[in-house]
């Protein structure tokens, strides 16, 4: 059994609140409703540890591939005639995740309640994205929920797709820096010492490189703290930075500019965009607030920009492929598969097709850069292996010249 902390109004108006003890949440609504309560809020009480992990940010969380099962599994349900609330009691009761449990519990008391469904996500917009709302209420008005809810499937398994090719090319070299990271701390604190105190014996000065590297372990040694203080006022430094509006916008910038990664992050936001607006306009989201959604979900400031603008500029009875072409990132096909699917009225179906496309080159972009940077970071751990492998080893090059 769970304990529930509800908040209620009585038959006479007064708002009363208070725990009760259920195996679910929808045990402890119909214990409060045969109290003659109408209930306003229910919350599973977690104890103080959960409360702790909540404040924290430390508690359970719902992912994409969450998202993909509930939408797929609720438009079965939609489909085979299931009223909306009895399939999220089912979905509720054989979900695993609590947090998802949770949440969806609290949509479905709120449909019960009178709210329509895509009000209903939208009080819970950690776990269901602007896109995900957008899209249901387009759905609800149309009464095509089943198949709205099919087509978000596909949107978000073909998202998760593109976000793992962006990790799998970063994975590769994270890991390898790492490793030749920790091989150099590790030589700088327990092999060049012993180094060190061979050379005192030579009683003659050192080279350049040994001293320095000497110099550099001595004081790794004494302030070894410094390894863990350094690289985390790096990230809180750039964390404060990147949320300053100012900040945001200019590394947003710097990263589309990368040299080698830049190009990749280009073709990435473009299929995101195609892909995510395409499927909203696909399912009846006027084309005003279907850009107001891609614009907040674009997740790069100079995106989300350029996609304001061309907003504006259908406002003003302009067209879309004018401000994205003047923005200049996005190339000219893209730009002209646009202009040729709002004259044919077919703009859906040419931003589906840019994004299929555009996956296809993300594809090819992580092979190509996986295949140039593993030969790159292997040379640079190489080199700085090598370093002081050389510099230590200079003194006794030296020795033995001495002795011939």
């Amino acid at each position: 059994m769970a304990i529930f902390v509800y908040k209620a109004k009585a038959a006479d108006g007064a708002v009363l609140s208070g725990k009760i003890e259920a195996s679910n949440q929808k045990g402890a609504s119909e214990k409060l409703r045969l109290q003659k309560l109408n209930v306003l809020e229910l919350k599973e009480s977690g104890g103080l540890v959960e409360t702790i992990k909540k404040k924290l940010g430390l508690g359970g969380s719902v992912g994409s591939k969450d998202l993909v099962i509930f939408s797929r599994q609720l438009s079965t349900l939609v489909s085979a005639g299931v009223p909306i609330v009895q399939g999220l009691t089912i979905l509720e009761e054989q979900m695993e995740n609590p947090v998802f449990r949770s949440v969806v519990g609290e949509v479905r008391t709120d449909i019960e309640a009178g709210l329509s469904i895509s009000d209903g996500l939208k009080k819970h917009p950690r776990v269901f994205p602007e896109i995900y709302t957008a899209m249901i209420k387009a759905g609800e008005l149309g009464g095509i929920l089943d198949t709205i809810l099919e087509r978000l499937s596909g949107f978000l398994e073909s998202a998760e797709a593109l976000k793992g090719k962006v990790k799998s090319a970063m994975m590769y070299p994270a890991i390898v820096l790492t490793i030749c990271s920790v091989v150099t701390i590790f030589l700088l604190t327990f092999v060049i010492p012993t180094f060190k105190t061979i050379f005192s014996s030579f009683n003659r000065e050192l080279p350049i490189p040994t001293q320095v590297l000497i110099n550099l372990s001595d004081t790794l040694r004494a302030r070894w703290y410094m390894i863990f203080i350094i690289p985390a006022a790096c990230f809180y430094a750039f964390k404060r930075f990147y949320a300053t509006p100012a900040g945001h916008r200019w590394c947003d910038q710097k990263f589309l500019q990368a040299p080698v990664f830049g190009v990749l992050l280009k073709k990435v936001a473009v299929a995101k965009f195609s892909r995510t607006l395409g499927t909203l306009i696909k399912s009846g989201v006027p084309i005003m607030q279907g850009l107001e959604t891609v614009a907040a979900t674009a997740g790069n400031k100079v995106i989300e920009d350029a996609v304001l603008s061309a907003r504006e500029s259908i406002r003003e009875g302009g067209r879309l492929a004018d401000p994205l072409k003047k923005c200049g990132l996005f190339p000219p096909m893209v730009t002209q598969m646009i202009s040729v699917g709002e004259e044919t009225g077919s703009l859906d179906i040419m931003l589906v097709k840019i994004a299929d496309f555009y996956d296809t080159e993300v594809d090819a972009a992580v092979k190509g850069l996986t295949s140039m940077i593993e030969p790159i970071v292997i040379v640079i751990m190489g080199i700085v292996i090598g370093s002081i492998v050389i510099a230590m080893f200079m003194p006794m090059f030296e020795m033995g010249s001495m002795a011939g």
